[in-house]
């Protein structure tokens, strides 16, 4: 017969005090108050430190002595040298090995990671023309091809510190080649990236080969035109209906101002956007000046989304797609330049002189150029042009009458007599093209452009390299023959002060009051009867005059 409970004396056991499970043997304290224990003492050990280790996690549900387990197991099967080293890899493969996600038992969710996912966005431009990836002989002849190097001049603005990562460059660089491969395009060139608070935009700048936009052109004015005969046939029926109508407001909005056709002013290229290199082009649609004259007076963050709405005061006439081709066409006009005497204008063009001052329109690329070196084009911003069309408060690069009126509504015009003429606007007048970068405005003190060497510890072989202050982001290189323009940014324009949003015009005036228009008070039942009583004497009056006058003239003819 056993006799009563001894516990444990600590110091004889196998467990020492900075031991877990010391305590549980102290005097006082007992697990087993219900059952017998085992009256071997290093057996009950045992069985209190396997408890111990089997303990659950209550964050992740394993257990310490499962997880030795195998990694025992592994270490005795894979047998890698030096285990001790690596223990702590191997801990982390076996909880990774047996960590499961929780699936549904009717069908198994599939996975995308988000590095596979874009893997396969990128396996699209790593394909040929014959969509497989396999080793190919290379074409025999390579030439005229439209494709920019994109490698060499991220190469150029690594050295100044701009640009993106050379894996993205080479994946913009495959874009690029897919979009040369699928439109007629003539001209290619990286424009740059323009940020978004959910997506990017890569911008591609082209120009087409000739006659290949008049056919969209064409359609786009058999819409317009089309919808200009319905909506006067709808007059003409809204007429016919209402005869007795109010009056209508004298009022008449100002004239539009027409867009500018293309390759020419404004709408010059086009721009092909994607948020990714491997997701499908978007063509731009072509920008209007009343788009041009509204992006002025509101400041938006693009979303990434060319079907977004653009929310603002002033209103926008148009979606995200035509604010981001303003903002292009803004930022175009601003910060694309070139060194001095690298573009000239044709001999053709050179002793014609358009009216308006707005000068020539077009250059060709002087084959006679001679370099400048690097330290004058840091020196002196004289010796870099705008070789873009600055853009005029009217929102064209050449300015326009609107109030001019073709032959047909000017006869039309002269059968109606106008008791007033409205005065003609003063023609508005920019900067030529390839005007020096001296000439620009400063920002209250501020230059706009800041320019640099690319490095001052080896400055034999630096670059020039120029910042625009104007348009943050903007950045232009030159050495030798070669320079190039980049935009990395927000799209926002700088404004020493803080945006703030143009106030609501004033509230209409009321109409004038006077006696024609105001209404009188009803006269009371006295008023009337007096009224009435002064009427009926009045036309007595009347009829006793008239029976008189007719006596009168019977006493006459008598």
């Amino acid at each position: 017969m056993l006799g009563p409970y001894q516990p444990f004396v600590p110091g004889h056991g196998p467990y020492q005090p900075h031991e877990p499970g010391y305590g549980l043997y102290q005097p006082g304290y007992s697990p087993y108050e219900d059952e017998i224990p085992d009256p071997e003492p290093r057996a009950l050990a045992i069985q209190n430190a396997k408890a111990y280790l089997m303990k659950s996690s209550t964050k992740s549900g394993l257990n310490l002595y499962d997880h030795l387990a195998h990694m025992l197991t592994k270490i005795l099967d894979e047998r890698p040298i030096n285990a001790v080293d690596i223990i702590e890899n191997i801990s982390k493969d076996v909880k990774w090995a047996q960590f499961q996600k929780k699936m549904d038992t009717l069908r198994d969710e599939h996975e995308m990671l988000p590095t596979f996912e874009l893997a396969e966005k990128y396996k699209a431009l790593f394909l040929k023309g014959t969509g497989e990836g396999g080793d190919q002989e290379p074409e025999e002849e390579i030439t005229d091809s439209p494709l920019p190097n994109v490698m060499e001049t991220a190469f150029y603005f690594e050295q100044a510190g701009v640009g993106l990562s050379m894996d993205e460059n080479y994946h913009i660089f495959l874009a690029l080649k897919q979009l040369v491969s699928t439109q007629p395009i003539q001209t290619c060139r990286f424009w740059g990236k323009i940020l978004g608070l959910e997506m990017n935009y890569i911008v591609a700048e082209v120009e087409y080969r000739e006659g290949e936009e008049e056919e969209e052109t064409e359609e786009e004015e058999v819409i317009e035109e089309g919808g200009k005969e319905g909506s006067e046939e709808k007059d003409e029926e809204e007429d016919e209906e209402k005869e007795d109508e109010p009056p209508k407001s004298t009022y008449k909005p100002p004239p539009v101002v027409p867009k500018e056709e293309n390759r020419t002013g404004t709408n010059k290229f086009i721009y092909f956007v994607c948020n990714e290199p491997g997701k499908p082009w978007v063509k731009l649609p072509p920008v209007t000046p009343t788009q041009i004259v509204a992006a002025r007076k509101i400041k938006k963050f693009f979303t990434g989304r060319l079907d977004a709405p653009i929310v603002s005061y002033p209103p926008f006439p148009g979606n995200e797609a035509n604010y981001l081709r303003v903002q292009i066409a803004r930022i175009s006009a601003g910060t694309q330049i070139s060194p001095l005497g690298f573009y000239q204008f044709g001999e053709e063009e050179g002793d014609e002189e358009e009216e308006g001052g707005a000068g020539r329109d077009s250059y060709e690329e002087n084959p006679d150029f001679e370099t400048i070196s690097v330290m004058e084009l840091v020196d002196s911003l004289s010796n870099w042009v705008h070789h873009v069309q600055n853009i005029l408060m009217q929102g064209r690069c050449s300015w326009i009458n609107p109030s001019q009126k073709s032959e047909e509504e000017e006869e039309e015009g002269e059968e109606e007599e106008k008791a007033e003429e409205p005065d003609e606007p003063q023609p508005e007048v920019g900067p030529p093209l390839l005007t020096p970068l001296s000439e620009d405005a400063e920002i209250q003190n501020i230059p706009p452009w800041t320019s640099q060497l690319s490095t001052n510890l080896v400055p034999q072989y630096a670059i020039a390299v120029l910042q625009s202050n104007l348009w943050p982001g903007a950045y232009s290189y030159a050495i030798g023959k070669k320079f190039d323009n980049i935009y990395l940014g927000w799209g926002h324009k700088y404004s020493p002060e803080n945006y703030s949003p143009s106030m609501p015009p004033p509230v209409q005036t009321e109409y004038p009051s006077g006696p024609e228009i105001t209404e009188m008070n009803d006269p009371t039942v006295e008023e009337e009867q007096a009224l009435k009583a002064a009427q009926e004497e009045a036309l007595a009056a009347a009829e006793e005059m008239d029976e008189i006058e007719e006596e009168e003239d019977e006493d006459e003819d008598d």
